[in-house]
């Protein structure tokens, strides 16, 4: 089979152990980020089996109409928007999703809360410079951590967040509402509540059509402002530049992200980037080598069962986003 992986950024995808599984078949990889639909239909019009790296490269109907041997999306991921579900039945293009643990994600949450409050970056920046301590930090211990959706990397996140001595207040929907009582952790008694006593809010809610936007800018100004609100989830999360304005209003005082509306961003080319009390790293929640094994190997499993006539690891043809 010809297999395409396109937007490998940093061309890691030929040095995983797991590509060998694809020994037998013909791989096309694409490093460099794909700006058009012409060049989408250019690169991939060969391709019967399509391996899409989260929500990195949109497949629309437009481009399935245009790739008559296409018969297979393995994404690495939980599918999303960027899939158009309908055009892939109508096209009879299947899908297989593969489902990680969200550790990278919690990981990367921590350690984005912990730069940000001991101001790790700047002052890096200053002994580079030849100057020494600028800033005074403070610690997570005994800080209250808001939790915005308590699912797979929401509760990995509290746990964490609490091996660091800082107290947990979920808010959500039901389901987090529920298991926060099961387990233990304190709800906010309502959303304005949740983010007038939080000192950290971390995001970690799903992105779907119902939550997007679902943090207002009136969500933002009314945080302290010497609190801090981290985005590992999505940038769409937030009502559209919302965040920015907030920033600079000062409320809240600081934030760390790691997602943005259009990916990937180059050229430095989002104001966020450019604020002095904001952090901004590339999206690197899912990536990581070891992840990227878990992922990409059962991406290929799903594309060798596949060639062997195996449905069974398929998605539905009548598959809709999941809340």
């Amino acid at each position: 089979m010809h297999i395409v992986i396109p937007e490998d950024y940093q061309d890691c995808v030929r040095h995983l152990e797991c590509f060998t599984k694809l020994s037998d078949h013909t791989v096309t990889i694409i490093n460099e980020p794909i700006t058009s639909i012409q060049e989408q239909i250019q690169q991939f019009k060969n391709a019967q089996v399509i391996v899409t790296i989260r929500e990195r490269t949109k497949i629309s109907s437009e481009l399935l109409a245009a790739l008559p041997h296409l018969k297979l999306i393995s994404q690495i991921g939980k599918i999303n928007t960027h899939l158009d579900l309908l055009a892939c039945k109508k096209y009879g293009v299947r899908i297989s999703e593969g489902v990680g643990t969200g550790a990278s994600t919690a990981e990367l949450t921590i350690l984005l809360t912990l730069a940000a409050l001991r101001n790790l970056v700047p002052e890096v920046n200053r002994l580079k410079n030849g100057l020494w301590q600028g800033y005074l930090g403070k610690q997570l211990r005994g800080k209250t951590f808001g939790i915005l959706g308590l699912g797979k990397v929401g509760l990995q996140v509290a746990k964490l967040a609490q091996a660091f001595g800082a107290n947990i207040l979920v808010w959500g929907r039901e389901g987090s509402i529920t298991k926060a009582a099961q387990l233990g952790y304190q709800s906010a008694s309502s959303k304005s509540h949740f983010y007038a006593s939080c000192d950290i809010v971390s995001l970690h809610t799903r992105l779907y059509p119902q939550t997007q936007g679902i943090v207002t800018l009136e969500d933002l100004q009314s945080m302290k402002t010497d609190s801090l609100l981290i985005n590992t989830s999505r940038a769409e999360l937030i009502e559209s530049g919302a965040l920015e304005q907030a920033l600079r209003s000062g409320r809240p005082g600081f934030a760390a992200v790691d997602v943005f509306e259009n990916e990937p961003v180059l050229q430095a080319n989002h104001p966020l980037i450019h604020l002095p009390n904001c952090l901004c790293t590339p999206h690197l929640g899912y990536v990581d080598k070891d992840n990227f094994e878990a992922y990409f190997g059962s991406a290929f499993d799903h594309i060798l069962l596949f060639a062997q006539g195996r449905t069974d690891m398929l998605l539905p043809v009548d598959t809709t986003i999941s809340q």
